[in-house]
């Protein structure tokens, strides 16, 4: 009897939550100017250099967004670790709360305006207290950030599931 290997968990998923298709467009002097593709384009560049995958996924649907989350567990998926901006589901939906709780991938929250600063109740997330990191108030950048962090945590856990070391990256 042949058993199938499950595939290496070495692909970090990217999701975008409501309104972030219109990046580029949308209150440039919140958001910036970047786009959803250009910030894509740059995260799975960044992605590949530490011999990462990346896919990326962006809806306006809350159910959708929550199937994608758990796809990502399934038993074939190579996702090891997300990194989420969910914009206006920041601070209301229990339902992606509980479906990133329920999969048990790491988890990284970004979002590119620093929502402290703005009005009290962009402040309040659904996801901060379960999250690995959280990154706010860097633009684009953050998505950088969050994306380098996610690598070296995959790294580190490849190396440690192959017996080598404990499997910290410096």
């Amino acid at each position: 009897m042949t058993t199938a290997t499950p595939p290496s968990k070495t692909t970090i998923l990217l999701l975008h939550g409501p309104n972030l298709n219109l990046l580029g467009t949308r209150e440039p002097g919140i958001y910036g100017s970047a786009t959803l593709s250009s910030i894509n384009s740059t995260c799975t560049s960044l992605a590949s250099t530490y011999s990462t995958g990346l896919q990326h996924f962006q809806t306006n649907h809350e159910g959708r967004l929550i199937d994608r989350i758990h796809e990502a567990a399934s038993a074939n998926s190579p996702v090891g670790a997300i990194i989420i901006n969910p914009a206006a589901f920041t601070h209301q939906s229990v339902a992606v709360r509980d479906a990133l709780l329920g999969v048990g991938l790491p988890f990284v929250e970004v979002h590119l305006s620093n929502v402290h600063a703005r009005e009290e109740w962009r402040s309040k997330s659904y996801f901060s207290d379960k999250a690995k990191g959280v990154i706010c108030g860097l633009g684009p950048f953050g998505y950088e950030a969050a994306v380098m962090f996610c690598c070296r945590e995959l790294l580190g856990a490849a190396k440690k599931g192959d017996g080598e070391g404990e499997g910290e990256v410096d």
